[in-house]
């Protein structure tokens, strides 16, 4: 199947096209305009490849060839083209382009049931109804219709009513529940988001791991008094302990082993004047890593720091956490079947990496067979219009894809 590194290209900028912003990176809402655009892009080139498609209950866009029935047996490939508020071209756009390209070169080679369902995966980033990976989840069953009938846009509208005119539909979710056997595999092609494989000139990597996640809102409750009177022994200052404890989860993943991160990304504190002792200190906490065994350690860790400096200055705490998901282990099967498929392709021996943000992968992990492949991302920068990869890259991740799905594994083509 010839694979056209140039008509990748065109896919990426003419989806990039698509943005409430020109000009300052791609804002693409799901289910907003701009994501609609994109989203009737890409089914527009899958027709014209000559194929079929529907969307799912979750609101995820299904693209198969013409003829490949729904009921037989498939691979999955895609990812999102939901974007963060002035990201970048490239996130998510790669996957779902990638399988777009597969589904056109199987076309162009006369070959009409290949075995490859392409998806597009409704709100992965979570930017727009506050929680992310939407459309997988609720496949998946993960999120229930209660659930996303919960969740609202800035708009005020909820996943469905946003989502109505998009084909999205409450009603038909449960019915359409994704079960285990239904695939051959999963694989999401993505970039890296981070800087390694790029440092190390390294092109095309496969992903064996999705680091887990804890994430925790935490508030510190002082005494707010005069920042000149008040001597430093009869303080109650909740952003010193704050910054006490912020401090110690930076150090935190040293502990923790190889790819474990944590990072403090909001803060407000009251009352937030130059010269007045804080009274309330409210951050939140992100923890990521490998392995279930060392978020459980990192749990135990942030809760005593947290502990500790609240009781050293007199403080009340509140600490919640809003989020727990596990580390997934993605399947050594389909990783045998990459690798081998990459040693037909001259790319062996291919690189392998974890991947430290979370992808609809992790979701359908638990049901499909899954794995990943990594591109290069220039510098790791991502989530800003400055992101880049090489399109080379992406072609040669997009060739070793259609190598693997060229066909069924052994013990499910009877």
């Amino acid at each position: 199947m010839p694979i056209r590194a140039e008509r990748l290209a065109l896919d990426i900028e003419a989806i990039g096209k698509c943005t409430h912003a020109p000009g300052a990176g791609a804002d693409r809402p799901t289910f907003s305009a701009a994501w609609r655009e994109a989203r009737d892009y890409c089914l527009a080139e899958a027709e014209r490849a000559g194929c079929q498609w529907r969307v799912g209950a979750a609101g995820n866009v299904h693209i198969r060839p013409a003829g490949l029935d729904w009921s037989h047996r498939a691979w999955l490939s895609g990812s999102h083209i939901d974007s963060v508020p002035h990201g970048g071209d490239f996130d998510g756009v790669v996957g779902v382009v990638a399988a777009l390209e597969v589904l056109r070169a199987a076309h162009e080679d006369g070959r009409r049931d290949l075995p490859l369902e392409g998806i597009i995966f409704a709100e992965e980033e979570g930017t727009t109804f506050g929680l992310g990976m939407l459309g997988s989840r609720g496949w998946a069953g993960t999120l229930d219709a209660a659930a996303l009938a919960a969740l609202r846009n800035r708009d005020g509208k909820t996943y469905w009513e946003a989502g109505a005119d998009h084909g999205a539909a409450a009603a038909r979710l449960a019915a359409e529940r994704l079960g285990p056997g239904g695939y051959a595999g999963l694989i999401e092609l993505h970039i890296e988001q981070g800087p390694a494989m790029w440092n190390r000139d390294q092109r095309v990597a496969l992903v064996t791991a999705i680091a887990g996640r804890r994430q925790y809102a935490v508030a510190l409750q002082g005494v707010s008094n005069h920042a000149g009177s008040t001597g430093m022994n009869d303080r109650h200052d909740a952003l010193a302990g704050a910054a006490e404890v912020i401090s110690a989860v930076e150090c935190l993943p040293d502990l923790l082993g190889d790819h474990a991160v944590a990072t403090v990304g909001r803060i407000v504190a009251e009352p937030n004047a130059v010269n007045v002792i804080s009274a309330r200190a409210e951050f939140t906490i992100d923890l990521r890593a490998p392995d279930d065994h060392s978020l459980e350690l990192g749990d135990e860790r942030i809760r005593a720091l947290v502990a500790a400096a609240a009781a050293r200055r007199g403080l009340r705490v509140e600490l919640r956490q809003t989020e727990s998901l596990p580390a997934v282990r993605l399947d050594a099967a389909v990783a045998d079947r990459v690798r081998g498929a990459a040693s037909r392709l001259g790319m062996a021996p291919l690189p392998e990496a974890v991947s430290g943000a979370l992808h609809d992968a992790a979701i359908l992990a638990a049901l499909v067979p899954t794995v990943m492949l990594f591109v290069a991302s220039r510098d790791g920068i991502s989530h800003n219009p400055a992101e880049f990869s090489r399109i080379d890259d992406v072609a040669a991740a997009t060739r070793l894809l259609a190598e693997v799905v060229a066909s069924l594994p052994e013990s499910t083509t009877g």
